[in-house]
């Protein structure tokens, strides 16, 4: 007897900023009301799910998931944060701007990609100057595409959450079979726990196997602090959390 062929198909997103704007859009709420607390839920359901397809998840991914359990944190256990400057950091306000830089970006990219398409039924060759005087007529973002901002922008933009090497090849996700499980690394975290009174993510990182184990931690230990099994506490320096088992 053959076996049925069957296929998973999951929302394709271009990165955690698109991921976390679907979700502002699906709700229909306004950016600078964001329900961190939310979002934050429906970002690492969506990272479950890759993870239960056994589908590689991105690093900058798992980036933006612990930059809003590092918000969430610090809404539950309100502490200032500064930088070498002695300057406030708000870690929120921070990841609003950006997602509005990269709303800014998507929707001027997605005109040009129509005046593109206009261009090329054309036979003569296009011009540039041109090109962009006529984009900037019909945007709403006239300024930034006159003056080559939106590609400055795009550029900081890659350079800011950018944490590995660009690739030049098109990611391909390959299907592997990981021996791992959030269930089972819960089990992992705790006799860690009891073990050590409290552990850091670098005791975490060591005990590790590899990038992809790293990430089931960082999961079953998110899992757990929902489950109210822990607590975690914000360490010193960037990203640095502490987390102790609830008695």
């Amino acid at each position: 007897m053959q076996a049925e062929n069957f296929e998973i198909k999951l929302p394709v997103f271009e990165g955690p900023f698109d991921l976390l704007l679907f979700f502002i859009e699906r709700d229909e709420l306004n950016i600078q009301d964001v329900e961190i607390a939310k979002i934050t839920n429906d970002f690492l359901a969506y990272i479950h799910q890759l993870l239960a397809l056994n589908v590689e998840v991105a690093s900058e991914f798992i980036l933006v998931a612990a930059t809003l359990m590092r918000i969430k944190s610090k809404m539950l256990l309100p502490r200032i944060s500064v930088d070498e400057e002695g300057n406030e950091i708000n870690s929120e306000q921070d990841l609003i701007a950006r997602l509005i830089a990269y709303k800014q970006f998507k929707s001027a990219a997605e005109e040009m990609k129509v005046l593109e398409q206009e261009r090329l039924k054309q036979d003569h060759r296009g011009n540039i100057a041109y090109d962009l005087t006529l984009a900037a007529a019909s945007s709403t973002h006239q300024d930034e595409l006159l003056s080559l901002d939106l590609y400055k922008l795009l550029t900081v933009y890659h350079r800011t959450m950018q944490k590995y090497e660009l690739r030049s090849e098109e990611v391909k996700h390959t299907v592997v079979q990981y021996p791992y499980t959030i269930e089972q690394q819960k089990h992992f975290i705790a006799n860690l726990l009891d073990i050590n009174k409290q552990i850091d993510f670098a005791l975490v990182l060591k005990n590790s196997e590899n990038k992809v184990h790293f990430v089931y931690n960082f999961l079953a230990i998110l899992e757990m602090l929902q489950q109210q099994i822990v607590e975690i506490t914000i360490g010193s320096g960037f990203n640095n959390f502490n987390v102790k088992a609830l008695s």
